[in-house]
């Protein structure tokens, strides 16, 4: 997990509540993962929570998501892990100037995934201080985070 203590609450700008409320909305998540991730749609994926401190996105098993060993297959696992990261990183950076790009993973299955699956990310705090401290300096900055 995260070492970085969070000692006051992290206001968002106007774009970024309209961005949580977009994405907090069925019908406009929906419309988002048709247009920016349509496996993510096909898929079923959902957020079932978002706000600047924690991201929980959910991917249920299904037709869709079945591999040949009855089980959630590990991409749509992947995906769904990644957008509970990936949807924090992108309201850390909604109305400023600054890219994100992920640019590694790891996993570990430790059991096979026969119903829907969970992911919560914790760290929003170290991705709006990444942004932060990418905005102040101009240079790149690395943030860690955990699902």
């Amino acid at each position: 997990m995260s070492t970085l203590q969070v000692t006051h609450k992290i206001e968002l700008n106007a774009k970024q509540e309209k961005f949580t409320e977009r994405l907090s909305s069925s019908f406009m998540f929906r419309l988002f993962l048709l247009l920016k991730l349509p496996l993510g749609f096909m898929s079923g994926m959902r957020i079932k929570k978002l706000s600047a401190q924690q991201c929980v996105a959910t991917v249920p098993y299904g037709w869709m998501t079945r591999n040949p060993f009855a089980s959630t297959y590990f991409a749509a696992l992947s995906m769904a892990a990644e957008l509970s990261n990936g949807a924090l990183a992108l309201l850390a950076v909604e109305g400023t100037s600054v890219a994100v790009i992920i640019v590694n993973m790891e996993a570990q299955f430790i059991k096979m995934a026969k119903n829907v699956t969970t992911f919560t990310c914790n760290d929003g705090a170290a991705l709006f201080e990444a942004v932060e401290k990418a905005k102040a300096t101009g240079e790149v900055v690395t943030a860690k985070v955990y699902t």
